[in-house]
């Protein structure tokens, strides 16, 4: 089974959840942008506003699986995994957007290669968040972590081509309600297919890669 690590919050954990909160408010403003939602003005107001909600919410969302884990140990770790796949998802979402914003390109073959290059953009540091901070797999072994990475990079990739198919076949293939952008319509497409692309990940990195 895969280890657990101990259900106490320490100092860093507060340390990275508030980078992680403050990164998920900046990366939603372009995706903000994009669904253009009338009532929600893209400034600097809105902008401190989405870090400092973000930022509590993200301390308070941990304080309160700190307290949870206490009877359920794994809790904890399901937690800073999801807080690590927000930070990931809300950095694949912006990049994408960001693309999306300078080119003007909402579908087609160049949608595809957004969605590749975000997702490549948002996995290059998730290893070492998961190993030492989701997982806490503190191995010093030279093989280990090289096995270890190798591991990582075959589920990572399952889970790209699952967010990449998915994503690919809702936004390209499947028709949208009138109502619809095609801007809210291809962010509807990256949404689903990064769950389903967390959900590979979470499986494989817990009972594959930082398995015990």
């Amino acid at each position: 089974m895969a280890q657990v690590k101990t259900a106490t919050l320490e100092k860093r954990d507060y340390f990275f959840i508030t980078f992680i909160g403050i990164a998920f408010a900046l990366f939603a403003l372009p995706i903000l942008k994009n669904l253009a939602i009338k009532s929600i003005p893209i400034n600097a107001t809105t902008a401190i506003g989405l870090v400092i909600f973000f930022g509590l919410f993200a301390n308070i969302a941990l304080f309160i699986s700190g307290l949870i884990a206490k009877k359920i140990p794994v809790f904890l770790q399901v937690a800073k995994f999801a807080a690590v796949g927000a930070f990931n998802t809300f950095l694949n979402w912006g990049v994408v957007n960001i693309l999306m914003v300078v080119t003007g390109i909402y579908k087609g073959f160049w949608y595809s290669a957004f969605i590749g290059v975000a997702f490549l953009a948002a996995n290059s540091g998730s290893y070492f968040w998961n190993k030492y901070w989701t997982f806490t797999d503190n191995t010093e072994s030279k093989k280990s972590k090289e096995g270890n990475f190798l591991q990582f990079f075959g589920v990572t990739l399952i889970g790209f081509f699952a967010t990449l198919i998915i994503a690919t076949v809702i936004t390209n293939f499947v028709s949208h309600p009138a109502s619809f952008t095609d801007a809210r319509w291809a962010n509807i497409g990256t949404a689903i297919g990064t769950l389903f692309g967390l959900v590979c990940n979470f499986i494989g990195y817990k009972f594959f890669v930082f398995k015990k």
